[in-house]
């Protein structure tokens, strides 16, 4: 009997997750076309839902993946909420394209699915250690501001980061701008103002990011790697770990004062009612 935990949504229907299959010739098993988006959970409610949906069915519109109807997605992942008795932890919605790749096959069968898995929160330092990676961002890719399912870099040049001993690394794009960390998006304090990279350098528009900008006049900028290793502060965000303080290449932040405020009023959100 399957354990909570080992249950998925599958196209609005709830199953085991080992009963949950993809069509072999379909475009997401053979390229991995699909888009994602992975959802706080917080009392067993979804943190920023209208956000991630937005973002989600945008995404999946500039992919040319069919969007699903938001009530029944909506509905799937509370059922799975309450299936898995998440109370706090994360969610990840995916969006796959099923149609058949006309490379493999003569059939036009064409439409998409919705998995919805969930898991508990993840553990991690209370400040994290970042270094610089070797790989950079392509700001010109046609996935380049796309949370699409191709995260296989993005997770090489993580786990290459830890190899090293930090626990997220600091990419840039082809022309030197600061872009993100691998799996979430990064700020700096300089003099009392926060910044971050704009969309243009290639970065994701995460939603936690958004949550920041919209509530502390966070700049979007081009900047360079200098503007981290001279920063007072600086913290990465994601819905899957929240807002989190960083320390680059070991430097010593000057402060935290700034980064407690924004992990004070970032809490407080995610444990009322603005969902």
């Amino acid at each position: 009997m399957p354990e909570p935990e080992d249950f998925v949504a599958l196209n609005e229907s709830i199953i085991p997750a080992a009963d949950a299959n993809l069509a072999s010739l379909s475009n997401a098993a053979l390229y991995g076309k699909g888009v994602f988006t992975t959802i706080a959970i917080n009392a067993g409610r979804p943190v920023f839902w209208e956000k991630h949906w937005h973002r989600l069915t945008d995404n999946a519109a500039r992919l040319g993946i069919g969007s699903p109807n938001r009530s029944s997605v909506l509905s799937a992942l509370t059922r799975l909420i309450e299936t898995s008795k998440l109370g706090r932890g994360r969610a990840r919605v995916t969006v796959f394209d099923e149609s058949r790749s006309p490379l493999w096959s003569t059939s036009h069968k064409v439409g998409s699915s919705v998995l919805i898995t969930t898991a508990g929160p993840r553990e991690l330092p209370r400040t994290l250690r970042l270094n610089l990676s070797r790989y950079c961002v392509n700001s010109r890719s046609p996935l380049a501001g796309i949370k699409s399912c191709n995260y296989l870099e993005q997770t090489l040049v993580l786990d290459e980061a830890r190899k090293r001993g930090f626990d997220e690394t600091i990419r840039l794009n082809e022309r030197g701008d600061i872009v993100s960390a691998a799996m979430a998006n990064v700020f700096w304090v300089k003099n009392g103002a926060v910044f971050t990279p704009d969309l243009e350098t290639g970065c994701l528009a995460g939603t936690t990011r958004g949550f920041v900008i919209e509530n502390f006049g966070v700049d979007e900028v081009r900047a360079g790697l200098p503007a981290l290793e001279t920063a007072d502060e600086v913290f990465v965000t994601s819905a899957g770990i929240g807002i989190r303080r960083a320390v680059f290449n070991d430097l010593e932040n000057a402060s935290d004062a700034i980064t407690d405020k924004v992990i004070d009023a970032f809490r407080k959100i995610v444990a009322g009612s603005s969902f």
